[in-house]
């Protein structure tokens, strides 16, 4: 299963078709634009800063960013859902 660094499994995402990807983009998804940063933190911080492939390997997971990081269509309830899918699957990779 490829994970992105936060734990989002692109094999099941709904938005696969019109997306690249983070790691073939250096961290820029397609709707990067919606927010104000040009690079995701969360990538930024995991690949960019630490060389990790996944936030898995960081002893803060899930650190302040996977809830700060919020789709703005998501309720509060459908985000932290998603946050603990996604931690989830990191530490079940790790």
């Amino acid at each position: 299963m490829l994970l992105t660094p936060c734990g989002i499994s692109c094999e099941i995402c709904p938005l696969e078709e019109k997306c690249e990807g983070c790691r073939p983009t250096g961290g820029k998804p397609f709707y990067i634009d919606n927010f104000d940063a040009d690079v995701c933190p969360i990538y930024d911080c995991s690949v960019n800063k630490n060389g990790y492939e996944t936030c898995a390997e960081c002893q803060q997971l899930p650190c302040q960013m996977f809830f700060d990081w919020k789709d703005p269509d998501m309720t509060d309830e459908e985000h932290r859902q998603a946050v603990e899918s996604n931690v989830a699957r990191l530490k079940k990779k790790a």
